[in-house]
């Protein structure tokens, strides 16, 4: 009984310390697409508009909220998952499938954070 307590209380802090981690990465880097810089070329190479970057930035920092919130780390990985996997697809039909391997394995490492919470 005591080893159970201790390892949820184990898994508790890393959880909270991995999701503070996301949460803060995606709130800077949703931050990052309003100061404009090399991600105003990213957004025209896409051909979307500029309203797609600030779009995409809103949705970000949202995600990285939801996912500091206890009980809405789900639907913030959802969110996240989804702009990942999204932005994947991006870099790969602007023809930079060199790029993609980034935001296609920050999916699969939200996907695989989000299958572990849920054993």
């Amino acid at each position: 009984m005591f080893e159970e307590s201790t390892t949820k209380s184990e898994r508790g802090a890393t959880d909270w310390l991995i999701r503070i981690g996301i949460a803060l990465a995606f709130v800077y880097i949703g931050k990052d697409k309003f100061d404009g810089g090399e991600w105003v070329g990213i957004f025209q190479q896409i051909g979307l508009g500029q309203w797609f970057r600030y779009f995409t930035g809103v949705v970000e920092i949202l995600g990285g909220v939801l996912v500091a919130i206890p009980w809405t780390v789900a639907a913030g990985l959802a969110l996240l998952v989804c702009t990942m996997a999204c932005a994947a697809a991006a870099d790969f039909y602007v023809g930079h499938p060199e790029f993609c391997m980034i935001p296609g394995g920050i999916c699969v490492a939200l996907v695989l954070f989000w299958i572990h919470r849920r054993d």
